[in-house]
């Protein structure tokens, strides 16, 4: 969000001058990246970040994070949030932790739709479908709030899941690392794990103190760049929303080994 965004560069800027340190700039998703690398000890997962406002898998190489695939309309947890509004329920303590437990008592799958453009997912036709149907599928008792609740987890994780297969086929990669608030939901972590043990990999995850935004993150990734020279001129610095993941050069990942990606073998950097 762009206000606080700008709050925090002033103030950011203040604290640089007061006690003539250094100012270093930190992509969010990096952040989010790094510190579940740091926390669970994975070395070169395909990465699922999954949020309130992001849904992409990614992958290192040739010393950056790149895309492989994303959302192309609203993230995950936007589409989850916004299903639990229309069932009325509760953001305490949060709408997508209370969808996943009433998920849990749900019986009878109701199909939703499912879209997947190759690396993409889109989300937006799941929230639509349910805010056109709900109402009526509830008063002539087709299916229980559980029902739709289980049905809506099921689609929507099964896509990331296509995707992150995709990305682990196209990397050579048999583990992967989920990042981001919607890493929280279990009824995932468990789609995903018995997916990487099929390929003979592991799932990384962290709990949820780390899985949710957190300040230590951005410290952390700040750390990782200015121990390796980077730094950012009081007046360059400024903030964006629109800085993508693979716009990062992650300067602490260089290396002489080689990356693979899409089979080839290419030098590093």
């Amino acid at each position: 969000m762009g206000a606080p965004l700008q709050v925090s560069v002033v103030v950011v800027r203040i604290l640089s001058q007061l006690w003539k340190k250094p100012i270093v700039a930190v992509n969010h998703f990096v952040a989010h990246i790094e510190m579940g690398r740091i926390v669970t000890g994975a070395d070169d997962p395909v990465v699922l970040y999954v949020s309130g406002g992001n849904t992409q898998v990614i992958a290192y190489s040739e010393g950056r994070y790149r895309i492989f695939g994303e959302t192309i309309d609203i993230a995950v947890g936007n589409c989850l949030d916004r299903s639990a509004r229309v069932l009325t329920l509760s953001n305490d303590p949060s709408p997508g932790y209370n969808i996943e437990q009433l998920a849990k008592k749900g019986q009878q799958f109701i199909d939703l739709p499912y879209v997947v453009k190759g690396m993409d997912v889109l989300f937006s036709g799941i929230l639509s479908y349910i805010e056109a149907t709900t109402t009526e599928r509830l008063q002539n008792n087709e299916c229980t709030p559980a029902d739709l609740c289980y049905s809506l987890q099921e689609t929507v994780f099964a896509m990331l899941m296509e995707i992150t297969e995709w990305a682990m086929a196209c990397c050579d990669t048999k583990d992967v690392l989920i990042v981001g608030g919607v890493g929280c939901n279990e009824r995932l972590l468990e789609m995903m794990r018995v997916m990487c043990s099929e390929r003979g990999g592991k799932l990384f995850a962290t709990d949820d103190m780390y899985c949710i935004d957190n300040r230590a993150m951005i410290a952390y990734t700040g750390l990782l760049a200015f121990s390796h020279g980077s730094s950012t001129p009081l007046e360059e610095s400024t903030f964006t929303q629109r800085f993508h993941t693979d716009e990062v050069e992650a300067i602490w990942r260089v290396t002489n080994e080689p990356t693979i990606m899409n089979g080839v073998v290419k030098d590093g950097i």
